[in-house]
């Protein structure tokens, strides 16, 4: 799992207990009308505003959040290498038995389009468009925590001013002005930390991801194109090299001359 996701997420849970224990004490932070009036108000107004398998893509993306390496550009880089390599040598039609080993499945999709003998163009656009919607269903999934984003603060409100409705019913009795009040103002706690704790971080980590992999699809469609073209494997990695950055550079370059020390690369 990505480390950073593990850290923030143990760290923010810290922070929030010890600054509730430096001056009070956990029980008076715990109301279950108000986390049920906060977390289940939010999820209904996902589930109003999204259909159930958008919801479902969603949870499934934030997995993504904790998986290490989740776009890892040196593995792409590396296969379309190879994959150069083995056409300059034998043809494009042997990059079909290459295809099963092939993880990323929009590599795979290019590969098999020059492999069936698709013009360049046919190609790019096929690739370009595939990547488009990939991009757009990500898009989608961070609307739906931009929405939780939003929604949780409301009704950490509502359940504040059902607190205070009925603080204002019972005001004949000043003994219980100060724990509503208190029961109150936990329910817009409640909802501020869903929201900027749990959503908008995750949809910010997921615009990332997102972003990065729009890049790597861009670098992909260079390679598949630049197979298709019979460049030369060194042209083709100095034009995927410019897509990355300088430490994952030196990280390609030391996977690449332990490759061709192992003899698996010529």
């Amino acid at each position: 799992m990505t480390i950073s996701t593990i850290i923030g997420l143990v760290a923010g849970f810290a922070c929030i207990i010890v600054g509730i224990l430096i001056n009070g004490k956990i029980p008076d932070f715990i109301d279950p009308a108000s986390i049920f009036i906060v977390i289940g108000g939010t999820l209904c107004s996902i589930v109003i505003s999204y259909p159930i398998s958008l919801i479902v893509d969603t949870v499934k993306s934030v997995k993504l959040c904790f998986s290490k390496n989740a776009f890892d550009p040196n593995d792409n880089i590396e296969q379309i290498i190879e994959l150069a390599n083995t056409a300059r040598k034998n043809g494009l039609l042997a990059l079909e038995d290459m295809l099963e080993s092939i993880e990323n499945p929009f590599l795979r999709k290019g590969i098999m389009l020059i492999v069936d003998g698709s013009n360049s163009e046919l190609v790019k656009s096929v690739m370009e468009t595939e990547a488009y919607f990939i991009q757009e269903r990500h898009n989608r999934c961070i609307a739906v925590l931009n929405t939780g984003s939003s929604c949780a603060p409301a009704f950490g409100m509502v359940g504040t001013l059902i607190g205070l409705i009925n603080m204002l019913v019972n005001l004949s009795d000043s003994a219980s002005l100060g724990p509503s009040m208190s029961v109150a103002l936990v329910t817009t706690f409640y909802g501020v930390v869903l929201a900027n704790y749990i959503f908008s971080p995750f949809a910010k980590k997921l615009g990332v991801y997102t972003a990065y992999e729009e890049l790597q699809n861009e670098m992909m469609i260079e390679g598949i194109l630049a197979i298709q073209d019979g460049e030369h494997p060194r042209m083709i990695r100095d034009k995927l090299e410019s897509f990355i950055s300088s430490r994952e550079k030196a990280v390609l370059a030391e996977r690449l001359d332990r490759k061709k020390d192992n003899g698996e690369e010529k």
